[in-house]
């Protein structure tokens, strides 16, 4: 094959680039808790997932809620938290400094610090929108 035959067979893409995403302004949540917004489709043109850090105060408690058709997982970078979660929050979780969360798309939750600490966590979702798939429950 000739040089000019492998030319007509190449197709040319536009390459997407990468993007740093810095510390933002925290927003506040349908969950009623304020988060650090890092990468999602607004900040960095994600298509297929967030991710932002969670600063959650000694005593506060999100809003029961769930999100639609997308999975979330949690890495706790600091402190102590628990959450209710199942159809009727009937379970419940210690999650320490050091622990992985996986919940999956659909299932009701509810997050709390019973400490007197903060806690920090990395929270990742396969919703590049970070408050689109975000149901309130009643809890």
């Amino acid at each position: 094959m000739a040089p000019s035959d492998l030319d007509a067979d190449i197709i040319i893409r536009p390459m997407k680039s990468c993007r740093v995403v810095r510390g933002s302004t925290p927003f506040h949540g349908k969950q009623g808790l304020d988060y650090f917004a890092g990468v999602s489709a607004e900040s960095a043109g994600s298509k297929a997932i967030c991710m932002h850090m969670l600063v959650m105060p000694p005593g506060a408690s999100a809003k029961a809620h769930f999100h639609e058709s997308h999975e979330t997982a949690i890495y706790m970078l600091e402190g102590v938290t628990e959450f209710r979660h199942g159809a009727e929050l009937e379970n419940c979780d210690r999650v320490e400094a050091g622990d992985y969360v996986y919940i999956p798309a659909g299932v009701p939750h509810q997050p709390y610090n019973p400490t007197d600490k903060r806690a920090v966590a990395l929270i990742a979702r396969t919703d590049p929108n970070e408050q689109e798939s975000v149901v309130l429950v009643d809890g």
